[in-house]
C-alpha cells in the first residue's frame, strides 16, 4: 500500500527540481575554477571542494528567504515585444516597473551584478570566507540565467501540457549525458560590462525557449506513456523519470543546446570571478587560509551572504 501512495504521489509531482538540478550546478562551478589564471588558481582550487558543494545554496535558501526565489528567473515573456528595452540597471528598471512587479517577473540579471559588486568588495577586503561564499552563490544565478526555463513564464511546460519539462532538461538530460560534452572553454577572460554580460546571457538562453517547448511537444506525440516515463530506484525508493529512450531522442533532437548552455555557464562564472578580482586590484590569495566552522556552514544555507539593506 505504501508503495502504492509513493508511485501517485511521484506521478503527481515527478520532478520537483530547481535550476540546473544540483549535480549540474556543482559541475559548472567546478569546472569553473580550471578557467582562472594562475594568480587565482591556487586559492579556488584549494577550496574547490567548497565552491563545488556549496553551489547549491540559493536553491537551499528558497525555503528559508522569501527574497530568494526572483533571483534565479525572469520571464521575458511577461515584457512582450519590449524586452530588449527593459532597461538594464535596477534604479532605472524600478523607475518604470516598480519593485514588486519586478520581483514578481524575476531579477536573475540585475541580482547577478549585484553579486558581482559584492565578490569584488570581498576581494578588495581580502575576506577569503566571504570571497568563496560569494563566488559560490554567484556561480548559481550564472548557471540560472543561462537555463532557456528561467527566462519564460512557462518555466515548467504547465501552461502547454508539458508538466515536468523543468526538471526534464534542466536535471534528467545533463546527468544521463555529461560524460559525454566537451566542457574545454579557455581562460577566464575579462568582462568590460558586466551588467550586459548577464543580459546577455538571459536573452540567448531565452531565444531557445521555442525549441525546448517545440521539440518536447512534437517527441511526446510519438510515445506512448509507458514508453515515455520510466521508474528507476534512488535511496531505495522508486522514482518515476523520463526513460532512457524518450531522453535520447529528445537530446538528438536540441542537438547540442544543453552543452552549449552548460559550456556557457561554465565560462561566464569563471569570466565573472576573473572580473571580480581585477577590479579589486588583483589582491595577492597565495597566503589565505579558509576553515569554516559548522555553524557557518549550516548557516550560509539558509542566510543570503548580502549585506542587510543593500540593494540593486
Amino acid at each position: 500500500m505504501i508503495k502504492i501512495i509513493l508511485c501517485i504521489l511521484l506521478i503527481i509531482n515527478p520532478f520537483n527540481l530547481f535550476a540546473w538540478g544540483f549535480f549540474a550546478h556543482q559541475q559548472i562551478n567546478k569546472l569553473a575554477v580550471f578557467t582562472l589564471p594562475p594568480a587565482m588558481a591556487g586559492f579556488y582550487k584549494k577550496n574547490i571542494v567548497f565552491i563545488t558543494e556549496n553551489a547549491v545554496n540559493p536553491d537551499k535558501r528558497r525555503y528559508a528567504i522569501k527574497e530568494e526565489a526572483p533571483r534565479h528567473f525572469i520571464d521575458l515573456d511577461e515584457y512582450g515585444d519590449s524586452i530588449l528595452f527593459i532597461p538594464k540597471f535596477w534604479k532605472d528598471a524600478v523607475a518604470k516597473y516598480g519593485a514588486d512587479s519586478l520581483n514578481a517577473h524575476g531579477i536573475v540579471p540585475w541580482h547577478i551584478f549585484l553579486m558581482k559588486h559584492e565578490l569584488t568588495q570581498a576581494f578588495l577586503q581580502k575576506d577569503a570566507k566571504r570571497i568563496l561564499r560569494l563566488s559560490a552563490d554567484i556561480g548559481h544565478y550564472i548557471a540560472d540565467a543561462n537555463v532557456p526555463l528561467h527566462t519564460t513564464k512557462n518555466y515548467n511546460g504547465q501552461l502547454s501540457n508539458q508538466h515536468g519539462i523543468h526538471g526534464f532538461w534542466e536535471s534528467r538530460l545533463p546527468e544521463l549525458f555529461f560524460s559525454e560534452y566537451d566542457f574545454f572553454t579557455g581562460k577566464a577572460s575579462y568582462i568590460n560590462a558586466p551588467q550586459l554580460s548577464a543580459w546577455n546571457a538571459v536573452y540567448h538562453a531565452h531565444a531557445a525557449v521555442d525549441s525546448v517547448l517545440s521539440f518536447e511537444k512534437s517527441l511526446n506525440m510519438k510515445f506512448e506513456e509507458d514508453k515515455k516515463y520510466s521508474f528507476e530506484e534512488r535511496n531505495g525508493k522508486p522514482v518515476k523519470v523520463y526513460s532512457r529512450e524518450y531522453s535520447e531522442a529528445y537530446h538528438a533532437m536540441l542537438a547540442g543546446q544543453i552543452e552549449r548552455q552548460l559550456r556557457a555557464s561554465i565560462k561566464m562564472v569563471g569570466n565573472f570571478w576573473f572580473t571580480c578580482w581585477v577590479d579589486a586590484g588583483q589582491p595577492d590569495l597565495s597566503l589565505m587560509d579558509v576553515n569554516f566552522t559548522e555553524e557557518e556552514m549550516k548557516e550560509m544555507k539558509n542566510t543570503s551572504d548580502i549585506h542587510e539593506g543593500c540593494k540593486h
